[in-house]
């Protein structure tokens, strides 16, 4: 086996993922790719599964790494790209989603949007966020989450327990890229690009907007920390003790 240092890629888009490694010469060197399930409870809405997207991930990693000859501690560090706006909320102590991922293409929450429109917040949500008010972005789909959840499914006795949990800092909300760098390094963290299209982000103050806070009703203590795209500090390390049996930094999203 070669001793040559690499980097690598995770590319977890819409219709599936793929992971690429490159020479220090940013050659592409091994890639392997692998599709995930659409699914579609009613028209108009869209669902992926995160923990299909996560053991996919894990398989392409593995599936690259093997077609080259590379180990794992060859890797010098890994990054993330990723489909934006798909949103969801998953538990902090047991790490699982609590509901399936409302993908970026949903339409579930247009009433949500056509009210923000008619009470003309349309100016002052664009004026912090540079975007315009659409099911589109994550604020929407986040609160659609936390108040829509199944209680049966999660074995909760209550019907606010759900938001009672996010207000206690229970429950995590992230985009696609929150969610893998979790499960690759066990912190909460996203990057300022995946942040932006959140509806939840002022971007004159570079930080979660309180009052957008509000007005969706995402409890603060369930966002992730938000770090630069290329982060020297990185956002952490894969575990040793994981599937990657080394401790990788993970140095990077957008």
């Amino acid at each position: 086996m070669s001793e040559e240092r690499y980097v690598g890629a995770i590319d977890q888009g819409t219709t599936g993922t793929r992971f690429m490694v490159f020479d220090h010469d940013g050659q592409v060197v091994a890639n392997a790719y692998q599709k995930h399930e659409q699914i579609y409870p009613e028209p108009g809405w869209v669902e992926h599964d995160p923990e299909e997207i996560w053991e996919n991930t894990k398989e392409v990693i593995g599936d690259a790494l093997s077609k080259a000859d590379i180990g794992s501690e060859q890797l010098d560090a890994i990054g993330i790209t990723n489909q934006r706006e798909t949103t969801l909320i998953w538990d902090t102590e047991s790490g699982r989603p609590l509901n399936n991922a409302i993908v970026w293409q949903d339409r579930r929450t247009t009433d949500r949007v056509e009210k923000l429109q008619d009470e003309g917040k349309e100016e002052w949500v664009r004026g912090k966020t540079g975007l315009e008010p659409d099911a589109y972005f994550s604020a929407t789909k986040a609160e659609w989450l936390l108040d829509n959840t199944d209680q049966i499914k999660l074995q909760r006795m209550r019907p606010d327990d759900v938001r009672d949990r996010a207000e206690q800092g229970e429950l995590m909300f992230g985009t696609i890229d929150s969610w893998l760098i979790y499960k690759l390094t066990g912190e909460h963290i996203t990057d300022v690009t995946n942040a932006s299209r959140t509806m939840l982000f002022n971007i004159h103050e570079m930080e979660w907007d309180d009052e957008l806070l509000e007005e969706f009703n995402v409890p603060e203590a369930t966002l992730p920390e938000v770090r630069p795209s290329s982060d020297e500090n990185y956002y952490g390390t894969t575990d040793e003790d994981g599937f990657l049996g080394e401790e990788i930094p993970v140095a990077g999203a957008l």
